[in-house]
């Protein structure tokens, strides 16, 4: 056995060949994605990326809010906004993380129940995935 750094080439065959495994076991197989965000005086202020990953599942990776915008209603609109879209699309399940300084209380708030953690004393801080079944 012999550990390489692998190209991209070598990347991609590998990914490849995890899809072709995984399309024995992914019985739902969507795409689409969901990308919005809000404008305030012609300057995006708040935004969301988010796409669909399998099993009717979407995965939220970027939630922003501009810090003079926070606590306005600008996040939770973003929010309600991506879960009526993911519902119109099929989706049934939306997963997220966030760290410690990030949105934990948020998304609570909004009731995404928090299926793990870790906490990392060395740095300081805390990771949380979520759950919200739509």
């Amino acid at each position: 056995m012999k550990i390489i750094n692998l190209n991209e080439q070598q990347v991609e065959s590998i990914e490849d060949r995890l899809n072709t495994y995984d399309e024995n076991y992914i019985t739902y197989k969507m795409e689409g994605s969901i990308k919005i965000g809000i404008e305030e005086d012609g300057r995006i202020v708040a935004g969301l990326d988010a796409c669909i990953t399998a099993f009717k599942i979407l995965y939220v990776s970027t939630v922003f809010v501009d810090e003079e915008y926070r606590r306005k209603g600008y996040g939770k609109s973003l929010i309600e906004e991506m879960e009526k879209r993911a519902s119109e699309m099929g989706v049934n399940t939306i997963r997220l993380d966030t760290f410690s300084w990030q949105g934990k209380e948020f998304y609570e708030a909004l009731n995404y129940e928090i299926v793990g953690s870790y906490e990392d004393d060395i740095c300081g801080y805390a990771e949380y995935f979520f759950l919200k079944r739509i």
